[in-house]
């Protein structure tokens, strides 16, 4: 079955598996109370996925965000 990326990404809403798209910039990241409490005393790692617009956009993404290159390498992808 071919998906459009909104059907495919409301499925994994729908099935639990991610969040809906917010704006770190204005919405702030979403985490859990005691994910904020940790940041006072520690480093908690909170995954995120970024949502290219575009061909061009990710390509200028990746050549100025060195980590969204070796993360997708290091998981094979």
């Amino acid at each position: 079955m071919e998906m459009e990326f909104d059907d495919w990404l409301k499925f994994g809403f729908d099935n639990g598996w991610v969040g809906p798209s917010v704006c770190w910039t204005h919405d702030g990241y979403p985490s859990t109370a005691s994910e904020d409490e940790e940041f006072e005393t520690g480093d908690p790692c909170i995954h995120g996925l970024r949502l290219y617009g575009s061909p061009e956009e990710k390509r200028l993404v990746e050549e100025n965000h060195a980590p969204s290159i070796w993360r997708a390498t290091n998981q094979g992808w």
